[in-house]
């Protein structure tokens, strides 16, 4: 929290958590288990654009709805480059059921290991519930926001304003292994 009130980070690396990341920002730096034994992090997603779901819980009846409708989609969000990532603070055991039982193909990373700091990095954490709150994330190819909506947990977004989003930043890949302010 910035205790301050200048614009700054009380604590270096932490973000004010009622303020979502803004377009025009810099992802910060993860890293989550995407299952018991394996991880992926923003660097992985470097290289083409990315949807971020942060959702509020898996087994949730809006979260089932919308990560099922991002699946049905996944064919035209891959055809404008993007890849598709879930996350929310369950564990990724809970992760890997919930996935089999919607037959959800992308994936759903565990933000359990501090609960929600990835969340709280990107702005989108509920101390209320100990859960993420409902947001999507557009990145460009280099991990710099393009678009961002945060919503109710009772309301499914769509996916209107995401496809806008990536069509308006393109879809040509970057060469893996460049990043932000490299030339």
């Amino acid at each position: 929290m910035n205790l301050k009130g200048d614009g700054r980070d009380a604590v270096p690396g932490i973000r004010d958590p009622q303020v979502p990341l803004a377009a025009g920002s810099r992802a910060p730096q993860f890293m989550l288990r995407d299952g018991p034994h394996s991880k992926m992090g923003l660097s992985d997603l470097l290289g083409r654009s990315a949807v971020l779901v942060f959702y509020v819980a898996d087994w949730h009846p809006v979260a089932s709805d919308q990560l099922v409708q991002l699946t049905t989609l996944q064919p035209e969000l891959e055809r404008l480059g993007a890849r598709v990532v879930g996350i929310a603070v369950d564990s990724p055991w809970s992760h890997g059921a919930f996935a089999a039982e919607r037959s959800i193909t992308f994936p759903l990373l565990s933000d359990d290991a501090p609960g929600g700091h990835v969340a709280r990095a990107f702005g989108v954490y509920s101390p209320a519930s100990g859960r993420s709150e409902r947001a999507l994330f557009v990145l460009n190819a280099s991990g710099i926001v393009a678009w961002s909506g945060v919503y109710p947990d009772s309301v499914n977004p769509g996916v209107d304003a995401v496809l806008s989003a990536l069509e308006a930043i393109g879809h040509a890949p970057i060469e893996q292994g460049r990043g932000a302010g490299e030339s």
